[in-house]
């Protein structure tokens, strides 16, 4: 759901938060000096990197949950539109939502405001989200009957994700790349199979061993779903694509091999045939034991999580995959120069090649927005040949 050393060049940024006028003319500020390679006549710097390119000047930046509760802006729209499914199933709201941390921090990546169950009605599994409990699904799939009665994806019922992306697409003119995203199979089933969020996954994790069959047919289900899915956000103007097995992490290694990733290669397959110019960023929280493993489904790029050292992880995945990540969501609010050394060294732990600037995780409720912003001046002003000029080689001589 909704679900990353320091130099002495470094600008520290440490003025009090800005107000909206003066956000609104320094965002103005950064759009004019955004340099041609982000002109809409070359690709977005992002799809260069998770496709793995050489020579790009500096790595791309965005943030997971980049739009949302921590920005005031969003506050004083949720006070006005209080329920989360209308403002993530109205396209003028997703729209206005998605838009509000480009226009305020200029990120090399804007993501669709929207949530990893949204398909759900689209294939038969009404839900509800309670302000107390979250996600509640009230008839859990649990039978073969019920997976039976499960439909293909009606994409007629998602229309405001595809008329949202495709506004998105022209308002951001290529200046950022556009991401859609999707749940994996078993993250979803989780929700489907437990009604709503757990801690325990004991009704899903029981049904691998009591009812897989009924098991393999509903992750077969939501994975030809999500493909259709996939395509769709696509086709509408998505040019990335991130795939959060959010929950895969809380399954030992040798089951989410079973149950998981079988699922997710068959997504990637359908879409590297039908979609082969659309990089796929593959996300698990908590995925420091299966690196090698997410390596094997066939995606582009690898997120980390901040617990996976992204010197490790490199070495773990070879040159041959991009990563994105990893700075801990806890370091925006950490004083900014703390926050600078922190990006500076895991930009040179990813090294100068195939790396996607995220955190390990979602923004944090109550992020200073300045830091936010902090986040972004950095990233703008690095440059690979400046942080690795002789030292390149020695800094990636551990990698595979």
């Amino acid at each position: 759901m909704m679900l990353p050393t320091a130099t002495a060049t470094a600008v520290f940024l440490t003025a009090a938060p800005s107000s909206f006028s003066t956000r609104r003319r320094r965002s103005r500020a950064i759009f004019a000096s955004l340099s041609p390679s982000f002109s809409s006549s070359e690709e977005p710097l992002l799809v260069r990197a998770a496709r793995g390119e050489d020579g790009l000047p500096r790595p791309p930046a965005w943030m997971m949950r980049q739009a949302g509760r921590y920005m005031a802006e969003y506050q004083a729209l949720a006070k006005r539109h209080p329920s989360f499914r209308e403002r993530s199933e109205n396209t003028d709201l997703i729209v206005e939502i998605t838009l509000q941390p480009w226009r305020a921090f200029a990120p090399d990546g804007v993501i669709l405001f929207s949530d990893i169950l949204t398909p759900l009605p689209a294939i038969g599994v009404p839900f509800d989200i309670s302000d107390s409990k979250g996600p509640v699904i009230q008839s859990p799939v649990r039978s073969k009957e019920q997976v039976r009665e499960l439909v293909p994806i009606d994409l007629d019922m998602l229309q405001f994700v595809g008329e949202s992306l495709k506004i998105l697409r022209n308002e951001i003119d290529g200046k950022a790349a556009l991401l859609g995203f999707v749940g994996a199979p078993w993250t979803i089933a989780t929700y489907i199979v437990e009604g709503g969020m757990t801690n325990t996954y004991t009704n899903i994790k029981s049904m691998c061993h009591t009812a897989p069959d009924v098991l393999k047919g509903l992750l077969s289900h939501l994975a030809q779903a999500i493909s259709d899915y996939i395509i769709y956000q696509v086709n509408s103007g998505a040019q990335c694509i991130q795939i959060f097995d959010s929950w895969g992490g809380q399954l030992p290694p040798h089951v989410w091999e079973q149950w998981s990733k079988p699922y997710i290669k068959q997504i990637v397959s359908r879409i590297k045939k039908e979609c082969p110019n659309v990089p796929l960023v593959l996300y698990i929280n908590g995925n420091g034991g299966l690196l090698e493993r997410m390596k094997n489904t066939g995606v582009d790029v690898i997120g980390l999580d901040w617990t996976v050292d992204m010197t490790d992880g490199r070495r773990r995945l070879g040159n041959g995959i991009s990563v994105q990540g990893n700075v801990d969501p806890a370091f925006l609010f950490s004083p900014l120069p703390v926050l600078t050394d922190e990006i500076h060294r895991v930009v040179k732990a990813a090294g100068p090649k195939g790396h996607i600037l995220n955190l390990g995780h979602g923004v944090l409720q109550k992020t200073p927005e300045e830091a936010v912003a902090h986040f972004f001046d950095v990233t703008r002003r690095l440059r690979y040949d400046t942080l690795f000029q002789g030292s390149v080689a020695e800094e990636l001589h551990h990698v595979a």
